[in-house]
């Protein structure tokens, strides 16, 4: 078996922002439930006029990872509030703002910002502000020095929570500013996971260290050219970052794709070949999670070797053996609590990855051709219609 990555000390060269960004998230995350918990008053006198009318509509948004984390998020939000929530990226708002925000209505703009300073992060909200009679804005973002947090600090229509400093991550690729902001909204908003934040803290821990992660590191140390990741629901979102986190931590080397479980077979099963493994995030939804299960029975027997690994919170239906990754304390998590730890299965899978293939996780891309914080965005002027 794959000796698995220390979490500490972090020792690989190259790896040492990534290894440490995914190694400091449960602790993070504890830290993420005392400044909402210190946040509460100011978070409940902003948010409750706003979740008070029935004709409120909540948009999710932000780029790349920030968007996956909107569409992650919106399902339990949307029954969690009773009101209209949509996920919709920045990149989508900016290039039709006018068909994003076709419908004047009442909306909250919760934008997710790891920095804060991608272009589009800025533009999206000043759209929605320009186009719709009532705007608010919830800025969720770790960079307290950012354009958008420094934008929105002292307007009376915006709120901004801040996770802790450290989830600003350093590394190329979003990791613990993800799960941080998923958590600070989930929170947020009242959607308390079953058991707390310490359960999700050592769900994640066991895949950081221990014998899960050395199972994930086997399971990622193998000579596969192409991963596929897929899901139901929340959970297909999280296939999406799953996938984007492999493609970019190797640099492209590794060719990954994401799909629903019910989604996959119509066309894109093409993408198999005898050199793919395929990941897949089994629902604890109990209707949902036939359907995974389906699909996960189907890559098992098209792609037999143990190249088919299933991300769980609950073991019934699936063998207790190293390719079903049951994530403790997670069984009677909402889907959108499951992804928390679950992404962090993915995020060890690209490291290990990128390590394997000689390439530095830190700064895969080098010669710049793909950067941290987006550049060579231009921000047309608005248009009336």
């Amino acid at each position: 078996m794959t000796a698995p990555l220390s979490p500490a000390p972090v020792t690989v060269p190259g790896a040492e922002h990534t290894q440490r960004e995914i190694a400091q998230q449960p602790e993070l995350w504890r830290r993420v439930d005392r400044i909402v918990a210190e946040d509460r008053p100011r978070l409940d006198a902003f948010l409750s006029p706003l979740l008070a009318d029935p004709r409120l509509r909540v948009v999710l948004t932000g780029a790349g990872t920030s968007a996956y984390a909107g569409e992650i998020l919106r399902a339990t939000l949307a029954a969690r509030t009773g009101r209209r929530v949509d996920a919709v990226a920045t990149t989508d708002i900016v290039a039709d703002p006018h068909g994003c925000f076709e419908d004047d209505l009442p909306t909250l703009l919760v934008s997710f910002a790891r920095s804060g300073n991608s272009p589009e992060s800025t533009a999206a909200a000043e759209h929605a502000t320009a186009l719709l009679s009532r705007c608010a804005h919830l800025v969720v973002t770790c960079n307290a020095d950012g354009a958008l947090a420094h934008a929105h600090r002292d307007r009376p229509d915006s709120h901004v929570l801040l996770t802790p400093p450290e989830a600003e991550d350093q590394g190329f690729a979003m990791t613990s500013s993800l799960t941080c902001m998923l958590l600070s909204v989930l929170l947020a908003f009242g959607q308390q996971p079953v058991g707390g934040v310490d359960s999700l803290a050592t769900a994640a821990q066991a895949v950081i260290g221990g014998e899960l992660g050395a199972r994930v590191d086997a399971f990622a140390a193998g000579a596969a050219e192409r991963v596929v990741y897929l899901g139901s629901g929340a959970l297909k979102a999280l296939a999406g970052e799953s996938a984007l986190k492999l493609l970019e931590l190797t640099g492209g080397a590794v060719v990954s794709w994401a799909d629903s479980s019910l989604g996959f077979r119509h066309g894109p099963k093409a993408f198999l070949t005898d050199r793919t493994s395929v990941v897949v995030y089994v629902s604890n939804d109990p209707y949902t999670r036939r359907y995974d299960l389906d699909i996960l029975a189907e890559m098992r027997a098209a792609l037999p070797g143990g190249r088919v690994a299933a991300v769980t919170g609950r073991s019934d239906g699936l063998p207790a053996d190293d390719l079903t990754w049951l994530m403790p304390e997670m069984a009677e998590a909402d889907d959108a609590a499951l992804a928390l730890p679950a992404v962090v299965c993915a995020q060890r899978i690209a490291l290990r990855a990128s390590l394997d293939r000689g390439i530095r996780p830190d700064n895969p891309f080098p010669d710049g051709e793909v950067n941290r914080v987006v550049q060579g965005v231009t921000v047309h002027p608005l248009q009336s219609r």
